[in-house]
């Protein structure tokens, strides 16, 4: 860069100088395993923030969003995504759904017993179906029989028939018929079906819901799919 300048005598004057920008840069920052992350700007620069989110299945530990800070070092804590440890050993009903605020979605299928044909068919429908439910953040809980022979069922953690109960009159759900109840992360009971339905009817309703979208950007960006 050069400047030249003249006086009312006609004197010139000349300067040269060069000016070079150094972008101040925080060290590397990846994903957590088992999770993805999204960074504004150029992802390492000061100023730069990340977030990050877990994949289905997983809860975030740590900061859920990183920023750059002058100083070169990044704000928060390290972002860990550490498996869900849902406990079933919990008094009430409520103290069971809040396990799953803000992190899953809930698919809860209850039927007055296994042999019941339209369980029978959601089940079976279900089945290749856990990579599309993992990638949409989607738990099923199985309530079948009637209390006190009733069982409840998270994956393979058993619900005591008390605490199945429980959630069945919390919710409102009859025991002497299918019902299906679709709640979301806020737990919001969105959606009620008294007969089986495909699970590609599912993921569709829920990639409606309020939240679904930016999870599926997120996802997109991160190569994460069911093939």
């Amino acid at each position: 860069m050069s400047y030249t300048v003249y006086d009312r005598a006609g004197n010139k004057g000349s300067c040269r100088f060069s000016v070079r920008v150094r972008v101040r840069r925080c060290s590397p920052i990846t994903p957590p395993e088992n999770g993805y992350m999204k960074c504004d700007s150029d992802g390492d620069n000061y100023g730069a923030t990340c977030d990050f989110k877990c994949t289905g299945g997983y809860e975030l530990q740590g900061s859920a969003a990183r920023v750059c800070q002058y100083g070169l070092t990044w704000s928060g804590t390290e972002t860990n995504c550490a498996a869900m440890n849902i406990n079933v050993g919990v008094r009430t009903a409520s103290g069971l759904l809040d396990q799953f605020y803000e992190k899953r979605r809930l698919l809860i299928i209850s039927a007055p017993t296994a042999a019941n044909h339209y369980y029978r068919f959601q089940m079976t429908n279900l089945q290749h179906a856990q990579c599309g439910l993992d990638l949409r953040h989607v738990t099923v809980i199985e309530l079948v029989g009637i209390y006190p022979a009733q069982i409840g069922r998270i994956s393979h953690r058993l619900i005591p028939p008390g605490l199945a109960l429980q959630l069945r009159l919390l919710l409102q759900i009859s025991h002497n018929n299918f019902n299906m109840v679709m709640i979301d992360k806020q737990g919001m009971d969105k959606e009620r079906y008294t007969y089986p339905i495909t699970s590609a009817q599912i993921f569709t309703t829920i990639d409606t819901w309020q939240g679904r979208m930016d999870e599926m950007v997120l996802q997109q960006e991160a190569g994460h799919t069911c093939q």
